[in-house]
């Protein structure tokens, strides 16, 4: 049975579609899984890891104002995440991630485990919320695991 970046990489390729991703919280962890596969050369352009707020801010165009406002753990950063990414890469499909991995970082409102996806293509900017709740190395591998499989699900459906 493949594994799921095979079947991403089989995807992209039917379609014609490149993919770059931004990350966050998984450290690299998305990209270093889709470039497992041999001949993801074809269809993946690269990433940026984007750990701090200065690099979401500067190098990925994250707006200052959604970072002040709705912190970089959100919604509205992961769409700008992959947005940017989107842009910046030149793709036609980002995947993005921001999240507190733990055991620290968390808040009242934003608890341990806590992860935003973004996924940008040219029919629109998404996210997804997720909360997960195994250590910090697990909770950036169920991260990019969903991911992953949202991205999966993403273009299965696409027609």
């Amino acid at each position: 049975m493949p594994s799921i970046e095979q079947e991403i990489g089989d995807l992209l390729r039917q379609r014609g579609m490149t993919l770059g991703v931004v990350e966050s919280a998984t450290g690299g962890l998305i990209s270093h899984r889709i470039t497992n596969v041999p001949g993801s050369s074809d269809y993946y352009k690269g990433s940026v890891t984007a750990y701090s707020n200065e690099a979401k801010v500067g190098v990925v165009g994250v707006k200052q104002e959604t970072i002040d406002r709705y912190g970089a753990v959100s919604a509205r950063a992961a769409e700008e995440m992959a947005e940017g990414g989107r842009k910046l890469l030149a793709v036609d499909i980002c995947l993005a991630d921001t999240g507190i991995a733990g055991p620290g970082g968390a808040t009242a409102e934003k608890p341990v485990g806590l992860f935003y996806l973004g996924l940008s293509h040219r029919g629109g900017t998404y996210s997804r919320q997720h909360t997960f709740s195994g250590s910090r190395e697990r909770n950036k591998q169920d991260a990019a695991e969903a991911a992953l499989r949202w991205l999966r699900e993403y273009l299965s459906d696409l027609d």
